[in-house]
């Protein structure tokens, strides 16, 4: 008799006693009725009559499924998003809808793929932040009924048809041929610039033009296989030149 009620005692304290953690929270319900939200820390209960359904805080990542949608400017893609949730009232979750954590995967992917379709690709692929935030805030307003807070959501993978990306690629290349000719005008015109103010300090000193075709001459002659032919009128020119660059010095 002894151990029966032990027995008893025992079956009693383990239906009576629970542990919510920290990060938990227990909503009571009071032969079906619900009392108010308990813990963390140690709950007593009234054996049969109350029960208990434990519901986490901690934010819950979840992953939103590839999905095909057509954007607006009718172009076919595969999208894949994750999104991250907490439940901000145990109470509304538990009894405000069946299951929060399906409801929310399903609106998410609902929403993502409603979003999506407003914007063309290019709008997707350049004003993706944007787009992440929009779905945030629509994912958002459902959920709060339900005592859910979305705290971000993310497009993580985008998959584009394989004439897209052969397209795209092209498009890629043409603009850096573009860009690359831009440069190389841009370079022949500063060389031509510099080539016009050097014929006009040429013009104005004619020596110049005589002893940069003498450097020239050196440079070349730096080969030691290297032969050089000098005109008769090149070298009265030269003459010239060294006579002048004389005079120059006798005057200074």
């Amino acid at each position: 008799m002894l151990y029966t009620i032990l027995i008893i005692v025992v079956i009693l304290l383990a239906l009576a006693l629970k542990v919510v953690k920290e990060y938990d929270r227990g909503v009571i319900f009071f032969l079906g009725k619900c009392t108010g939200v308990r813990g963390p820390g140690l709950i007593v209960l009234i054996p049969i009559f109350e029960r208990m359904t434990k519901v986490t805080l901690r934010t819950i990542t979840m992953n939103i499924p590839s999905q095909k949608i057509i954007t607006k400017d009718n172009v076919s893609i595969d999208i894949a998003a994750v999104a991250y949730y907490h439940i901000v009232d145990a109470k509304k979750s538990v009894i405000a809808i069946e299951n929060v954590y399906d409801a929310v995967n399903q609106i998410s992917q609902t929403t993502v793929r409603n979003v999506v379709g407003r914007f063309s690709l290019d709008q997707l692929l350049s004003q993706t932040g944007d787009i992440n935030e929009q779905i945030k805030d629509v994912i958002d307003a459902h959920t709060e009924p339900w005592g859910a807070q979305v705290t971000a959501v993310e497009i993580k993978d985008i998959t584009l048809p394989d004439n897209m990306q052969r397209a795209m690629a092209k498009e890629a290349e043409a603009e850096r041929e573009r860009r690359a000719k831009i440069v190389a005008a841009e370079g022949e015109f500063q060389a031509s610039v510099k080539l016009g103010e050097a014929a006009d300090i040429i013009a104005a000193h004619p020596v110049a033009l005589q002893l940069r075709t003498l450097q020239t001459m050196s440079e070349i002659a730096t080969e030691k296989n290297s032969t050089i032919i000098f005109p008769a009128q090149f070298m009265t020119t030269v003459q010239e030149a060294i006579a002048t660059i004389r005079g120059d010095s006798k005057k200074t």
